[in-house]
């Protein structure tokens, strides 16, 4: 069932849209412990801002790297480095050891540790780490960071993607407000006058979905024949069956 609709502006992202969306059903107590989202949902300091704030677990695909050493599949992608947190250093698979480690307000919450020009000049297996003078690394705080590696630690597992399957009822539904209500086209101007037409859609489907579970009627069962009646029948004579027929005989 439908328990909450939320309307935004089309160019709102989605994690952007997800805070709002959690906010009306946890004012009302209908939160569940789990909330099933797609990838454009989730992010890993959104899962971890969701947990704390509504105590709900956000499932969903957290996305793999992205650069060019973790599409080519090589040992020199991030995860090949190890980091030192306390302190606060990052060493690479060759054994050496970066020079500097900050938190840009430009990338943040990011850390970016950087290795020197000396570090990687003569490096033997250099092509295959980086294009630059130096390699760079840009990773999430540790907190974060450790989310991270977990969820995509358990997003791997055969139990985790069973579960999330559940996710297909949802992507179902999202199938039957567009191809069987038009949600694609707003028949109404204005935010306001959407959200009107969005919630008025939810109340159809649920009105659907709940007609399928109740039990269905009996048959009409015909009038108990009048003393009349009776008797034209036990006399054999014949007796219009209802006065559409006597007054209609076409039907």
């Amino acid at each position: 069932m439908i328990t909450d609709v939320t309307t935004t502006k089309a160019p709102v992202h989605d994690t952007k849209a997800l805070p709002g969306i959690l906010a009306n059903p946890d004012d009302r107590t209908l939160l569940s412990k789990e909330h099933f989202a797609d990838g454009g949902y989730l992010s890993v300091a959104l899962k971890q801002q969701v947990a704390r704030e509504h105590g709900v677990g956000l499932v969903g695909p957290i996305r793999a790297g992205s650069s060019r050493q973790s599409r080519k599949g090589t040992v020199f992608h991030r995860e090949a480095f190890t980091i030192d947190w306390d302190k606060q250093t990052v060493s690479c698979p060759q054994g050496k050891i970066t020079s500097r480690w900050a938190s840009p307000p430009s990338l943040a919450p990011y850390v970016t540790a950087s290795f020197t020009v000396a570090d990687c000049r003569d490096c033997p297996v250099k092509s295959s780490c980086t294009r630059a003078d130096a390699r760079t690394l840009a990773f999430l705080p540790r907190d974060l960071y450790d989310i991270q590696s977990e969820a995509r630690t358990e997003q791997q597992t055969q139990e985790w993607r069973s579960r999330y399957s559940l996710r297909a009822a949802i992507e179902s539904t999202i199938s039957e407000f567009v191809n069987g209500h038009g949600m694609r086209q707003c028949r109404y101007r204005s935010e306001n006058k959407a959200h009107v037409q969005h919630v008025l859609t939810a109340m159809a489907v649920n009105l659907e979905r709940i007609d399928v579970h109740l039990p269905t009627p009996q048959a009409r069962q015909p009038r108990t024949p009048t003393a009349l009646q009776g008797f034209l029948d036990q006399q054999r004579i014949h007796r219009p069956q209802s006065w559409r027929v006597a007054t209609h005989p076409a039907g």
